[in-house]
This record gives C-alpha cells, structure tokens and sequence, in this order.
C-alpha cells in the first residue's frame, strides 16, 4: 500500500509566496503563513509581477499523509486516510479504495450532502434517518459518501454509525462510511503527517480549540482528505467528488458483466446555497435526490413545493419560505439569488422521476431505507426508451440490494409481466449472492427451474459459484484421490471439478441404488456398480422421451439439493429444492430424496453440534414435512391411490420407492403416518384380513381346518392353508413358539440333561441351533431389495438384534467346543460359557415385544436408559474407586493378594451403596497375616492389640462417601432416567413405527417353517440359488412395477394432490391474524401510493402547458456561458422582469436587430441569453425534419423510419438539415416554434415537419439507402404500434 501511495497519489504544495493584503504580512493567497513555505516559494524573482494562480503556483509532490486512523477512546475502530491532490484522477482513488483499502465494490453509492454546520432535526426524525440510512447500506452493501468533517449532516452519519456499532457488537463495522473533506480545514491535521505513513496516527477530537477550521468525525471508515494548496477554504473537494461519483456509477454491478452500473443516489438534509448547486447538479446528471422534509432550510423549502405544479411555483412563494425557513439568515440573500433559487427549484421540481421527498406519515411507517430504494426504482423506470430493459435493471438492483419488499411493492406488479427467461438472470444472481427470499420470491414469480437449469453450462457455472463448504471439500477430495483431509479448505483452480465428479457424489449420498446423474467417469466401479449399470442400461433403453423429460428434472432437484449444504446461512438452494420437489411430478420421492442426502451430509460432516450439520438436519425435516404433507393429502382422498404411491418404482430414483427412500431418509415422521402404517399392517397380515382378532389367527394355528368355517371359503379352498401359513404375522407366531421350545430345550440341557457324552436332548438342541445359524446366513445373503451384498451387510451389522444373534451364535460355538474336551476344567468352562450364553439367548426373547404397541415403545425406553447407566458408571465408579483405595489404604497394611486388593478396594465400596457393611474388621472373620487365602487380612494393631487407624476418620469418610454415592448419585441417576422418559416417550411411538418397518420386511421374506424344521426351506433354497442358478425372487408387495399408462394416471392424480394441498397450505397462511395485519398493511400502503400517483398525474398535466423549458436550461451547450435565471412566471415578454439582465453569447449585429421596431424577440418568452448564440443566425432559423418511412416486409407488418442519434443529447431523434431532396407524396405535419436548448432571446428555431414513404425498390430508395449507410440508421417498429 505504501509503495502504491507514493508513487500514485500526490498532494499539492504550494511553490510561490504571495502575500494576502497589505494589512496581513506573513500570509500567503494560499491562506499558510510565510514559514510553512518552503525556500523555493519564497523566491521573489522566480514569479515576479504574477499574479497568484491555484493551478500555476502549485506543484504536485507524493503525499506524506496516510495508513490508519484511530481516535481513541472505549470501542472505537482503526480507519483508512489518505492526503491525495485535489487533481489526482478518479481512477487511481477508486484503485486505491477497491485493491490496497480492501473494499468490496459498492452496489449502491448513497451521496449524502446537506448542513455544514449543526442543526436541530426532530428525534423521530433523525431515528428514522438514522435507522433508515444504516439498514440500506447494510442490506445492499452499499458505500455511504459525505464530506468527512463532524458536524452538520456529516455527524449525523456518524452518530447512526456509531449506533449500530454499539448495538451490534461489531468494532470492526460492515458499514463504509468515507469522508471526502478539504486538508486545509482539518484541525489537528499535524498528527497525520509522516512520510512513510502511520500505522496508526492517533487523531484527537478537538471541538472547542478548532476555531473556523473543523475535526474530523471519528465514526467514519475511511478518508480522502483532498488538498489544492490551501489553507481554510471550504468546498475544494467537491470537483473532485463529483468525479469520484461519476466513476463509480460508470462501473458494473456485480462481477457477472450484466450491464447495469452501480446506482448512485443523493440524500438531503438542511442544506444552504452550495447544497442547492450539488441537488442541480446531480439531477441534470440523472441522479435521484431524497428529500428529508423537517431537517430544515433547503430540504424544507424543496418538500414543501414538490407535489404542486410549477406554475404555482412563484418567486413571491420561493420567497416566503426561504423567509420562513431560513430566518435572519434570508436576510443576506440578493434578490437576483432569490430568482436562482425559484429558477433551480422550477427546474428540479420539474423532474419529478428523479425527486422523492420523506416525510413522516403516520400511514407509511417506514425508514429513509424505502425512500432511498424507491428512489432508484423511479428514476431507473422513467427511462422510456429502456423498456423491458428498464424493469429488468430494476431487478437487477433489487437482487444486488437484497431487498424482497423493495421487489414485492415496486417491480412484481400487476402492470409488469415476467417470464421465466426474463427472471433466470436475476435467479443465477441471487443464488450465488446467497439471497434466500428472493429465490423464493423468483420461484413464486413464475421462475421454472426445468428451464433455467437445462443447459448444462448454468449447472457447471454454479457449481464453480460454491463457496468454500463441506461438500465442496468432498468434491475436491473426490478429484484428487483423497488427498484433501479435513479442515484443509482446496485450492481454488488446482482441481477441475466436472458434472461426473458431482454426480458420483450425489450417487454416494444418496445411495448406491440410486441412478448416477450425468453418468459414471472413469473411476473403478464396484460389483454393485455394475450390476446396477446393466440394470440401468436395460431400463433406458425401455423409458420414453416423456419419461426422459421428467428423470432430467428430478435429477436438477438431487444436484440442487446437493448445493443445499454449500451456504451454512441462510440457505438459498433450499428454495430451489423445496420449489422445485413440489414442482416435478414425483414430489414425494423428490422430497424424500433431498431429506436422504442432507442428513447424510450431516452424517459426514463429523461434527453433530455444528452449526452446518444443525441446519442441514432441520432443512431435511423440512423437506420431509412437505413430503408428509402432500401423502397426506393423497391419503385422505384415496388410501389405495396413496399406498400404491408408496411402493411405486420410480425410474428417475434408481428404481427405487418412496418408501424405501424413507426408511433410508430415515424419515420416521413419514413411516409413522397413518397410511404408511397402513400399508405395513396390511403387509404384516398377508391375505388375511387385518380385522382378525389374535386369538382367532392362534386357533387357526393349532387347528387350520378351522379356517374352511369363514364365509366365503368354499371358493377358495385350495389356497387358504397357503394363504395362512405364509402370512408373516403366522411366521411371527410360529417363531416365537419355536424360540420358547429352543430356550426351554436350552434351560433342560444345562440344568438336568449336561452328560459327558451329549445326549438326544443336547444333540436335538445342536440342530436347532444349526437351523438358527444358517437362517442367519440367509438374512445376510437375500438381497431383499436389491441393494448389493455390501450394503446388506452393513445394515445387518447396524442392527442391535443382529449383533446380539452373533454374540450368542459365537458363544455358543466356544462353548460347544470347550464342552466336547475330555478335561474336566475345560468341560466345566464350556458349562459356564453355555450358562453365559443362555442369558444372552434370552435377552434376545425381548425383540418379540418390538411388535407390540403397548411393549414395543418400552423397549426403546430401556434401550436409552441403558445408555444413560453406562455413562452414569463412569461417574459412579470415580467415587468407589476413591474410597475403595483410601479405606484400604487405611485399614490394610501391605496386603499382597491381588483378588482381596480388588475385592477391598471396589467390590466392598460398591457393596456398602446397596447397605452391606464389611465383616473384615471382626478378628472372626479375617486372617491375621493373611495366612487363610479364604478370609481378608484384619487391620493393622498398635502395640496394645488395638487398630492403629483413626476410628473417627474412616467414620467421616464413609459418611461423606454414603452421602455423595447414595444421596446424590443414586437420585442423580434417578432423574438422568425420568429426564430419558419424559424425553423419549413423546417419540416412542414414532421410533417404534418405523422399527416395526424392520420386522415386518424380516418375517415377510422369512420361510414358513419355524426352526428347525426351517431346514427344509433352506435345503430347497440352496438348490434353487446353487445348484439350479434360478434368480433370486423379487418381493412384489415392497415393490409394484406399474404399466406405463397406470404410472401416467398415478403421477398426473398425484400431481392434483400437490396443488390441492399448496392450495390449503396457502388458505391456512391467509386465515392467520398475522397474515390478515400484513394484507391490511398493504391495502392503506396501496392507498397512500394511490394519492400519491394522483399528485404526480396533476403535476404532469400541468408541465404540457408549461413554456419552453429546454431554452431555459442555466448552462447554455457547447460553451461555458450561463442564462440569466428566468422562472416560469417570468418567461412570457408581457410579464415586467425588471432584475433581467441577461448575459450576451455572439453578440454580432444583435444590437441592431434589436432595435428594429421589436423585431427579434423569441417568440417562446425569455431564455435568460441574448445575442445570436450558436445559431446561424439572428430571428428564426429555418429546419426542416422529414420523416422518412418504409415497409421492411411485403405483408406490411413492420414499418421502418429514419431516426439520428444525437450524440450530445444522448437521444434518437429525427434527421435535420436535409436542403435538398427529390420527394414525392409529402404530407406536412408541423410548422412553427421548437423548444431548442440553442434558442436565445433574440435567435431560435422553427421547424417544418413533413412525411415522405418511400417505396423499398425505387432508384430513389437506392440513393436514400447510400446516404444513410453513411451517416443514419433505420429502427424498426411493429405496423401495429407505429403511428404518423
């Protein structure tokens, strides 16, 4: 930054001495006195006889002032300044700001000008200034310009800095607040001065010993402190301002190149002679201007005659408010001043588009924020030459500002129409700019994302927009090779991230069943892979295009919900993905999907109690609530309709189903709804009905023929023992009969029937659980689903019952062969292995109750509290440990026997919890030297056969240890299980509905037979699947293949569902008091804006009639000659303007002309100038403008004219000067004056206006077409619009 500062930015010295007056000696014209010269500029024979010249006797020298600022004191922040030469270029200012300053590019550029010294506004007032000014500049990221010093309107923006600063916490503020101040006025300006900088320069507030000269206000960012040379001149820096503003409109929002340049608007507060040039100024530039009326003087002054027209815009009116606002100060006023100031207002009322004036309405209760936008809005509206253009950079600003309201109230209208391709600009903006609601806003607008993501590219070029996130480092590590490792954010550019990469990601995410995005690259494909591509290529090749059509669109909704977890803020991709889940056919499935791969990038992310991995949980539950929501409204309306729903294949999500998304999801909310419960009842019962009661199916059991007695029976009696056996709530029943049999043949075995040699009970046990262990292997190898060996076996590992089953098979085992040694030890150790085994065999018994509504929630309940109890011991056994150690310690002197240390320092504590006390201490009970390995050894006596411990102490010590263990631990653990219950009994029964998911799939796949005659089934299973190579059976109840046509009629009736419950989701949102206060709130906001449309329609109607207003303009083109000022009532000749001395522009032969009997008076009234001007000559000058017109078609659909472009008006008009032309069949239009800004009083000019239509094959058309080649251009209009 230094060495950029010194070799671009220079500040001025001066380099001749002269002196002020004869009266001042030792002062310079330059205001410095002669000793802050230097030798050079004292030099008398250097510049002798010259008089003293601000451009001429100043140098440019490199600055000696800058780096940062502090003013010291309780939570102030470090700020930027910089000395620069008052004609330094804008463009290295701007360098300066952006690159070495580190400031973000505006997208708003708030000039705020008014008071330069302190004056009183109103508290309600200034709040809303305040308020107001800091929520626009935070919200749309804009830089807030003033001129530096504390006071006036300067300190204002600092003190509604230093508000937000100190409400928000921030010491280092988001808000830019730059100064644009004069060097030669700054107090204390010494402390800044340093050649190589300051880092920081300690600058002190100094308001009473400033004198005339002014400090610096300490709540602003940063500072241009501009020099010319001089001492105590104000206003030296407003050129170089008002330069610095215009190269800052001229740059491009944004950094996409979208054409629209960084808006600039002027705020008004207070405000005297000098603020009523810069609000000239600025509108004649195109610049919009707020007004706050009730801050006094100017601003008053303009807000009370905004909204009448300018007629009654009088100077006697113009006087009498600046009377009334200004006070004694009007008095000071000249009366040629005062006819300036009415002619500038006349001027600047009549831009109504660029002109908003605040005020406080009880009716409107908003900030300056709304006036500020609103502002912008207008002035870029009444462009209308834009068009469709001109809405378009509306939105373009709206997005940029990120102002939804701004949008909703001013640009989404009944009168603007939208298309979708109209939006996608502004779509991509906010998406990369991370703009939630207005994505939102988009989407509801009319925004298709089928087509604003059917390019490729748009998907390419976001997914290069994402920010450094978590799926951005797993994309990165997936690129090159893994070797990115957690928290090592990737190197922009050093990896090429392509659409095969994301879909491989996504694929990951959503499972390995799912059907890959953009197809497979050229990494290593597993065997599931594989078998899944041939599945797929198989699929494809059956899919209509219509199909196509749709697989596209839910395939955007995965990448889309893939970018969900890129913006850990206020998520915009969510928009998307909820719009677009609800928007595409298969909705349930799309939400269903985006809720798997949000979680299990919760999952990945390592770090359950961060703030991503919380959002991206609670966006899952969101999308699962919509996908809830729209079952449930199919449900309602058809329950068969909605089960098909369920178990529908869908091909667009790897020929998966809703329902097994869900149970991937792990959506328990949605496999807890009643119709999804349904279904799965329905599947537990088979072909039975789901009306039976238990104890009929029992009987049916034992007794089958009983079945034959139910009505309807006769027709189907070859199938109902079928039907009945293999319903799985019979396998269930059977099952469990069979588990009681094995654990009552098991308890047999171990307690009456344990022999050397097994015996027929043991050997039948053997084969029963042989039957236990290959029906274990069956779970493991049948695909169920078709979802690969891999993932098969990791759920069957992931579930508890399965590793209990595992636990207990291996024990078993070890037991078996521990039993089968002929050692006696060995035998015995295979009895207590079998013994330990038997209680896990029973444990498992309790899986049954998982059926049960009223048992099955329990054991979720225990299962929790087992938890709880395991992490309670390590707390508890800190206490047992503790004391077990001391007490030994204590009692016990050099106790040797490793099983009586540990049976005296934690088996004896944690006895004494549950009231055992020792028996140790008695010399019955225990050995003396601990001679007797079956008795402890006794305490330690003294000299006189009494216990050398302190009696006392180990008494304080167990009641403190009885104290913390049984009153505080035992009630703790207490309360961890009523707070476990209380917690988990409101989701018990959802936990235990999708459980029962589980279960109901194991028994439906299960053979009929119960173990061990499951044997057979197994048997007959091995030689279909080895010996036979038949394919596996696909279970057709979890998974239905639908024709074409019914799959067309199921996802159109599904798609009515959706809308219905948008609709009723919409209606409740009405029906709510909050929604009924905002519609309210709109309708007074629409009523206001109506009044307000009704002043501006009058005012306009009155402008037709004004007099001319061009040839009025203050500042004459092409010259720097300025009209006299002539208000609107003092324009016509009849009017007595006695003030009226207009300066003379060309004055050669006027005064003749002038003199001639009245001859020379412009017809028009007053122009504020005499003489010829730039006219060719004096009275009226003669143009004439034809309209030159053609047919571009032979139907005569369009019809071209001749239009120029005026380079210096920055307009199309029609071709003057044209003397000499062979025309035919001209029709004249217009004769007479033209409101010309060359007009003078005693010059002007008058045109004729005719119309020649030319036919496109004419010679004469030929010649026309050469010269316009040349020199004009033809536009283009529809026959239907064009008039003439």
């Amino acid at each position: 930054v230094s060495v950029f500062l010194l070799k671009n930015v220079m500040f001025n010295s001066v380099c001749y001495f002269s002196f002020l007056c004869n009266y001042l000696e030792g002062i310079c014209k330059c205001g410095y006195p002669k000793i802050q010269h230097c030798d050079e500029a004292i030099k008398p024979e250097d510049y002798m006889g010259e008089q003293w010249d601000t451009h001429r006797h100043v140098r440019e020298v490199p600055t000696d002032a800058f780096g940062d600022i502090t003013f010291g004191g309780l939570g102030q922040k470090t700020g930027k300044y910089v000395r620069v030469s008052s004609d330094i270029s804008s463009e290295s200012l701007y360098q300066l700001m952006t690159e070495h300053w580190k400031l973000r590019s505006p997208n708003l550029l708030i000039s705020v000008t008014g008071g330069a010294k302190n004056f009183y506004m109103k508290t309600h007032l200034k709040d809303k200034f305040r308020r107001g000014l800091i929520k626009v500049a935070q919200t749309t990221g804009a830089w807030i310009l003033t001129g530096g010093t504390h006071a006036g309107v300067m300190k204002h923006v600092g003190m509604a800095v230093r508000d937000y600063t100190l409400s928000s916490g921030l010491m280092e503020g988001q808000i830019v607040v730059i100064g644009v101040a004069p060097w030669g006025v700054i107090h204390n300006r010494h402390t800044l001065i340093h050649p190589e900088g300051c880092f920081p320069a300690y600058y002190a507030l100094d308001e009473q010993g400033q004198g005339r000269l002014s400090c610096l206000d300490i709540n602003h960012t940063h500072f241009l402190l501009v020099d010319d040379g001089t001492h105590g001149h104000y206003g030296v820096e407003i050129e170089l301002r008002a330069r610095l503003e215009k190269l800052i409109s001229q740059q491009t929002l944004g950094s996409r190149g979208s054409g629209v340049t960084i808006p600039v608007v002027c705020v008004v507060l207070d405000g005297g002679p000098g603020t009523l040039n810069t609000i000239y100024n600025a509108m004649l530039k195109h610049t919009p201007c707020v007004v706050l009326e009730g801050s006094g003087r100017l601003a008053d002054v303009i807000a009370q005659v905004a909204a009448l027209p300018v007629s009654k815009v009088t100077l006697v009116l113009i006087s009498q408010l600046m009377k009334r606002f200004f006070g004694q100060e009007y008095k000071s006023f000249t009366e040629v001043q005062v006819i300036e100031w009415t002619k500038k207002i006349q001027d600047i009322i009549r831009m109504p588009h660029l002109l908003t004036v605040f005020r406080i309405d009880e009716d409107k209760n908003y900030d300056v924020d709304v006036a500020i936008l609103q502002a912008l809005l207008k002035a870029s509206r009444s462009d209308e030459h834009a068009g469709r253009q001109s809405w378009e950079r509306q939105l373009e600003l709206a997005v940029a500002w990120n102002r939804v309201d701004i949008a909703e109230s001013e640009i989404f209208t009944e009168e603007s129409q939208w298309t979708s391709c109209d939006l996608h600009p502004a779509m991509f903006s906010a998406l990369v700019g991370d703009k939630p609601e207005f994505v939102r806003l988009l989407l509801e607008n009319g925004v298709c994302v089928g087509k604003f993501l059917e390019q490729e590219d748009k998907l390419t070029e976001l997914y290069a927009h994402l920010p450094a996130c978590f799926f951005l480092r797993k994309l990165a590590k997936r690129v090159q090779g893994g070797k990115i490792h957690r928290g090592q954010e990737p190197q922009p550019g050093s990896s090429k991230i392509s659409l095969s990469h994301v879909a491989e990601e996504v694929r990951h995410l959503l499972g390995s069943f799912t059907q890959p995005l953009y197809g497979l690259s050229r990494h290593k494909m597993t065997g599931d892979d594989v078998r899944l591509a041939a599945s797929l290529r198989t699929h494809i090749t059956n899919t209509s295009s219509m199909e196509s059509l749709h697989n596209s669109q839910k395939q955007m909704c995965m990448c889309l919900c893939v970018c969900t977890c890129a913006y850990t803020r206020m998520c915009v991709w969510v928009c998307v993905m909820c719009v677009l889940c609800l928007q595409c056919r298969d909705c349930i499935a799309a939400a269903l999907a985006a809720c798997k791969i949000l979680r299990k990038l919760a999952q990945e992310s390592g770090e359950d109690d961060s703030e991503e991995a919380k959002e991206m949980r609670e966006l899952a539950s969101h999308y699962e609530k919509q996908a809830i929501g729209v079952f449930s409204e199919c449900h309602s309306w058809d329950a068969q309709r909605a089960q098909k729903l369920l178990i529908r294949v869908s091909p667009s999500w790897g020929r998966s189903t809703c329902l097994w998304l869900a149970l991937e999801a792990d959506a328990k909310s949605f496999i807890a709804h009643s119709g999804v419960q349904g279904l799965l009842t329905q599947i537990w019962c088979g072909e039975l009905s789901v009306d039976n009661p238990h104890w009929k199916v029992l009987l049916c059991m034992i007794f089958f023929p009983l079945i034959y007695t139910a009505p309807n029976s006769k027709h189907l009696q070859s199938t109902l023992t079928p039907v009945l056996f293999t319903s799985p709530q019979v396998k269930f029943y059977w099952n469990i009969a069979s588990y009681f049999g094995f654990l009552w043949l098991f308890a047999v075995v171990l307690m009456i029937d344990f022999q050397a040699y097994p015996s027929w009970r043991e050997l039948l046990l053997y084969v029963w659980l042989t039957s236990l262990v290959c029906e274990e292997f069956r779970q493991l190898y049948h695909d169920f689903d078709g979802s690969g060996f891999r993932r098969k076996a990791k759920m069957y590992i992931s579930d508890l019952w399965n590793i209990l089953d595992v636990l207990s098979i291996v024990l078993f085992i070890v037991g078996l062969v521990c039993r089968l040694q002929a050692s006696g030890t060995v035998f015995y150790v295979g009895k207590v292995v079998l013994c330990i085994d038997f209680i896990i065999f029973s444990l498992r018994l309790m899986a049954i109750f998982t059926i049960s509504r009223t048992l099955g929630p329990k054991i979720i309940i225990v299962r929790r509290m087992m938890m709880d109890l395991f992490f309670f011991m390590f707390l508890l056994s800190i206490w047992v440990v503790a004391y077990g150690v001391a007490k030994q310690g204590i009692l016990i002197h050099n106790e040797e026997r490793l099983n009586w240390i540990i049976r005296g320092a934690v088996y004896e504590p944690y006895l004494i919890i549950f009231g055992n006390v020792p028996t140790n201490i008695d010399s019955e009970h225990c050995s003396v030297n601990g001679s007797d390995p079956l008795k402890p050894k006794c305490p330690m006596l003294n000299d006189e056969n009494m216990p050398a411990f302190p009696e006392w102490l180990t008494i304080i010590m167990l009641c403190v240890y009885l104290l913390f263990a049984n009153i505080l631990l035992l009630n703790l653990l207490i309360a961890i299980f009523n707070y476990t219950f209380q917690e988990v009994q409101d989701n018990t029964d959802t936990i235990w509905k999708f459980q029962r998911y589980e279960l109901i799939k194991e028994y439906h796949s299960r053979p009929a037979l119960p173990p061990p005659f499951i044997l057979l089934s197994h048997l007959i299973l091995f030689i279909r699947a080895v010996l036979l190579r038949y394919p596996p059976q696909r279970h057709k109840t979890f998974r239905q293949e639908l024709e074409q046509t019914e799959e067309e009629e199921l996802l159109s009736w599904e798609a009515y569902m959706k809308d219905n419950y948008l609709a009723s989701t919409r209606q409740d949102e009405s029906q709510s008091v909050e929604h009924r206060i905002q519609d309210t709130a709109e309708k007074y906001k629409g009523r206001s804006s109506d009044r307000d449309d009704g002043e501006s329609s009058g005012q306009e109607t009155d402008e037709e009639a004004a007099p001319h207003t061009f040839a009025r303009q203050l500042q004459y083109p092409s010259s720097t000659v300025k009209r006299f000022p002539v208000p609107e009532e003092k324009v016509p000749w009849e009017v007595n303007f006695t003030p009226y001395l207009p300066p003379v522009y060309n004055e050669q032969d006027t005064l003749n002309f002038i003199l001639m009997n009245g001859f020379g008076r412009n017809p028009g009234g007053r122009t504020g100038i005499r003489g010829k001007g730039a006219l060719k000559s004096l009275g009226p000058n003669h143009i004439l403008h034809p309209v030159l017109t053609r047919w571009r078609d032979a139907e005569h659909k369009v019809l071209e004219f001749l239009a120029v472009w005026e380079e210096a008006e920055k307009h199309w008009a029609l071709p003057g000067r044209l003397h000499s032309m062979c025309v035919f069949s001209v029709m004249q239009v217009y004769k007479g004056y033209v409101d010309d800004s060359r007009n003078t009083d005693n010059a002007w000019i008058e045109t004729t206006i005719v119309t020649l239509h030319c036919d496109k094959h004419t010679p004469l058309m030929a010649d026309l077409n050469r010269i316009v080649s040349r020199k004009y251009h033809f536009l283009s209009y529809c026959s239907d619009f064009c008039t003439i």
